[in-house]
C-alpha cells in the first residue's frame, strides 16, 4: 500500500501483521501495533520524544548483565509484571492468589538443603528467622514432593549476586515439601531495599517523585510436575513501604506475620536473644510445570553498589 496519510499507515501495518501464520502471535502483534499507534496519536508524540524513548529502551538492554536485569526492573516499576501475574492467576485477577512477581534476582542452581536447614551460608547481618511454610492445592490438600526455591536480600538490603562480601548462593536454598506439604528453614530477617536507580528506571522514578523502596520479603518458587509453577514473595507485615512498593507487588494474601520471640528457647541452640518465627500457606493450581529463563545467571564481580534511596515527594502532585 502506498501511504497517503497517517490513518492509512496504521492500516497498512495491520494488513501486513494479518499475514502472520501463528494465530497467537498475530493477535499480540495486531494489538501492539494498534495500541502503539494510538499512543502516538493520543500523546501527539514529537520526534525528539520518540528518539528519547528509543534511547531509553536501548539503554535498558545495554545495562542488562548476568547479575542485573534492567528490563525486568522497568516492567516491575510500571506495574506490568504485577498485572501479568494477576491476569494469569487468581481467575484473571478476580480472586486472591499467592502467586506474585518473579523479580529480577532469581538464579537457578540453588543448593539442595534438608528440611530445617539454614540458607545462611556466610556471616550475614540480621535477626534469626525460623520459617515454616505449607504448599497445598486448590482443594486444600497438601502437595508433597514439590521443589521450593528460596532467595532473599540480607538484613543490609543486598542479594548475594550484588554483594561480593556474601558467599555464592548465600540466602538461597532449595527444599522439598514433606508428606504434609511442609518445608522449614532458618534464615535472617530480610530488609527492605532500594531498587537500583543508576539507569533509565531510576530516571523514570525520579521524574514521578516516587521512592524506590521494596518492602522486605522472601521469595518462594514452587515447582512440581502437574502443577503450574508459582513464584511468590512473602512480605513483612512490619515494613513501612507495603502501601507504596515501587514494584506494585504487595497483595493481602502475601503479607507474612513475623512473630517476635524475646524470651524462651529458640529452635537452634546457638541463638541467643531475640528471634522470629514466620508461618504461611501457599496455594498452587494444577497446570503446566514450566520454568522461565532466569533473569540473572551469575554473581557480580564488582564492588557492591551503594544503596541510593529516593524520597517520596508530595510536591507538584496534580490536584
Amino acid at each position: 500500500m502506498i501511504i497517503q496519510n497517517q490513518a492509512e499507515l496504521t492500516q497498512a501495518v495491520l494488513s501486513e501483521v494479518a499475514r502472520t501464520p501463528d494465530p497467537r502471535l498475530r493477535r499480540i502483534l495486531a494489538a501492539a501495533v494498534q495500541h502503539l499507534h494510538d499512543f502516538v496519536r493520543e500523546t501527539e508524540l514529537t520526534e525528539p520524544e520518540f528518539r528519547k524513548i528509543c534511547a531509553v529502551i536501548a539503554q535498558c538492554g545495554q545495562l542488562t548483565t548476568p547479575s542485573h536485569n534492567e528490563v525486568v526492573l522497568a516492567a516491575g516499576s510500571l506495574g506490568v509484571s504485577a498485572l501479568v501475574c494477576q491476569l494469569n492467576n487468581s481467575l484473571a485477577g478476580t480472586s486472591e492468589t499467592t502467586a506474585n512477581l518473579m523479580g529480577p534476582f532469581w538464579r537457578q542452581g540453588s543448593p539442595l538443603t534438608a528440611n530445617g536447614g539454614s540458607i545462611v551460608r556466610s556471616q550475614t547481618p540480621g535477626e534469626p528467622v525460623f520459617v515454616k511454610a505449607w504448599v497445598q492445592d486448590e482443594t486444600g490438600e497438601p502437595v508433597a514432593g514439590a521443589e521450593v526455591d528460596i532467595w532473599q536480600a540480607s538484613g543490609e538490603g543486598y542479594y548475594e549476586n550484588q554483594d561480593p562480601q556474601q558467599a555464592d548462593m548465600n540466602l538461597r536454598g532449595k527444599f522439598a515439601t514433606d508428606a504434609q506439604g511442609c518445608i522449614e528453614f532458618r534464615t535472617v530477617k530480610p530488609s527492605g531495599y532500594p531498587i537500583p536507580v543508576t539507569g533509565p528506571v531510576g530516571a523514570l522514578i525520579r521524574a514521578q517523585g516516587r521512592h524506590n523502596m521494596r518492602p522486605a520479603h522472601i521469595h518462594f518458587l514452587i515447582h512440581k510436575s502437574g502443577y503450574k509453577t508459582q513464584f511468590s514473595q512473602l512480605y513483612s507485615s512490619d515494613d513501612p513501604h507495603l502501601e507504596t512498593d515501587v514494584q506494585f507487588g504487595v497483595t493481602r494474601a502475601l503479607i507474612g506475620d513475623y512473630v517476635l520471640h524475646e524470651n524462651g528457647p529458640a529452635p537452634a541452640a546457638d541463638v541467643v536473644g531475640c528471634w522470629y518465627s514466620l508461618e504461611h500457606r501457599f496455594v498452587i493450581s494444577h497446570g503446566e510445570a514450566a520454568l522461565p529463563p532466569p533473569p540473572i545467571t551469575g554473581k557480580s564481580q564488582a564492588a557492591r553498589p551503594p544503596l541510593v534511596v529516593l524520597e517520596r515527594s508530595t510536591e507538584g502532585i496534580p490536584r
